[in-house]
């Protein structure tokens, strides 16, 4: 992959994670933040494994997923 494209992936993650940062609704919160944590991963693995961005944002994507299925169950 490009380094630009893998660029993108950074921006996207960013913007996501802003976002979520912005919104009431906890639910949304955590879809939009996880949205933007997998994006971070893909980023740190298309950026030749950047493990600090990768480990706390995979971490955070199993969190955030934890957290969406509990609250339908």
């Amino acid at each position: 992959m490009t380094p630009e494209i893998t660029n993108y992936f950074g921006y996207a993650a960013s913007f996501f994670v802003v976002l979520s940062f912005m919104l009431k609704d906890i639910t949304r919160i955590r879809i939009v933040n996880l949205v933007g944590c997998i994006l971070f991963v893909l980023y740190g693995i298309y950026s030749n494994y950047l493990w600090p961005i990768i480990i706390p944002n995979a971490v955070l994507c199993f969190i955030q997923g934890y957290h969406l299925i509990k609250k339908k169950a």
